[in-house]
């Protein structure tokens, strides 16, 4: 079901490492196709994508959920899930609250320079719903948005003949959410990014989905921002000896279980006797699992038990793959963590399940994948903000600095750069 090698060749690792390496030039050219029919003939090509691929009609007067249907959704969630869900909002409320930058003022002879820190004007949340109503990412996406400062925020999230999920509808209503729309895939990405007469544009999209949303992100990128390139979900364990193989499999079946079939689930050790235990753990557990179809592809196509010299060398390896999870499940978690440099979110000792990190604990699950945690952050306050450089000089600074000025424009051959320089020394 899952490969297991012990001490393998860089060769028989590489299909983890090279795992985002995919192309998908047939699924990029129905995207595109999407968009160009959305930019130009807005919400009839929108309505008619959620048709088609939907299976639910949509007009001007119903894409949007009204405060009515979120109330009376929300009423449905069961109260233990309400209490959960306040709890994770104060959870991850104070772990964000810690992010919020602060511009600076530098202030010398007549000279005062300045970096304001603002927040976006809107954003565009992209909340999953197909396969399963993702409430937990409303959190995760929203609150930080809301810390920092963000006046208008939008979610889509794909339409349901059922209506909008329970659980939803309260996160919605419990931060205050109001303008949701019955939007999913690549169709959602491009209203909010042009804009229609019943979708306002965003300034900002964010949100994990699909290989649609996310080729439409791609696509779409520098119309509108976006927090980042999401690929399916992946972990990595490095685990000792001492870890028990039955928190080891199912922390791995965790990521393998989001259904795609392309999710990458590895766990490398410096034990052969915990290697074999999580296989015999793994084959117990998955043929009875509902989603054992899916389960078995991914865990055949990118997932990995291997066994290295030591544990040293599982966090080398761990930091070429620069996994969206990592779990370190060995007795001085810390102590191997220093060796860690590539990661979007790191777990440390067996009782710290990546679930907590994907519902509760505080940080963000929005994550980088496909090794893009070498130069990706997870989702957090900052991709809400933007900075503005402020410049003032006054005119005993400005003659101080004038002559340099013109100098560098005229070596550069730019005339009037020069020219401003020279105007105001003279003047």
């Amino acid at each position: 079901m899952m490969p297991l090698l012990i001490n393998p060749k860089s060769d028989a690792l590489k299909s983890i490492l090279e795992r985002g390496k995919v192309d998908y030039p047939i699924e990029e050219k129905r995207v595109r196709d999407i968009i160009a029919r959305i930019e130009k003939k807005g919400d009839n090509a929108l309505f008619e994508a959620t048709r088609r691929f939907d299976k639910i009609r949509l007009t001007i007067k119903t894409v949007r959920i009204s405060q009515t249907e979120l109330k009376q959704q929300a009423t449905k969630c069961p109260k233990p899930l309400q209490k959960a869900i306040r709890q994770a909002i104060e959870n991850i409320r104070l772990f964000h609250q810690k992010q919020l930058p602060t511009g600076y003022e530098i202030k010398r002879h007549g000279i005062r320079l300045a970096q304001q820190v603002l927040p976006l004007d809107s954003v565009g949340l992209y909340i999953p719903g197909g396969s399963a109503p993702l409430f937990s990412t409303i959190l995760m996406t929203a609150i930080p948005a809301q810390i920092a400062g963000v006046k208008r925020i939008a979610a889509v999230t794909p339409p349901s003949h059922f209506g909008l999920h329970p659980a939803m509808a309260y996160a919605f209503s419990r931060l205050g959410i109001t303008e949701v729309y019955r939007l999913g895939g690549a169709q959602a990405i491009a209203a909010l990014a042009l804009g229609t007469a019943s979708v306002p544009r965003v300034d900002k999209i964010v949100g994990p989905g699909n290989l649609y949303v996310s080729l439409a992100k791609k696509i779409l990128f520098g119309r509108t921002d976006i927090d980042m390139i999401a690929g399916p979900s992946e972990i990595c364990i490095i685990a000792d000896k001492e870890a028990p193989s039955a928190f080891v499999a199912r922390d791995l079946l965790s990521q393998a279980e989001h259904g795609t079939g392309r999710e990458s689930a590895v766990l490398l050790t410096d034990s052969p006797i915990l290697a074999e235990a999580v296989v015999r753990e793994l084959n117990r557990i998955v043929p009875d699992t509902k989603a054992a179809a899916p389960l078995r592809q991914a865990l055949q196509t990118y997932g990995l038990i291997a066994v290295l010299p030591s544990l040293s060398a599982c966090a080398d390896f761990s930091n070429k793959m620069a996994p969206e999870h990592l779990e370190l499940m060995v007795r001085q978690p810390r102590l191997l963590l220093k060796k860690i440099k590539h990661a979007g979110s790191v777990f440390l000792g067996d009782w710290t399940c990546e679930s907590l990190g994907d519902y509760f604990a505080g940080p963000n699950h929005v994550l980088p994948t496909h090794s893009t945690a070498r130069f990706f952050s997870p989702l957090g306050v900052y991709h809400f903000i933007k900075r503005m450089n402020v410049t003032e000089y006054d005119r005993n600074a400005f003659m101080a600095s004038g002559k340099a000025v013109a100098a560098m424009a005229e070596a550069e051959g730019l005339f009037f750069h020069a020219d401003a320089a020279h105007i105001r020394l003279y003047a």
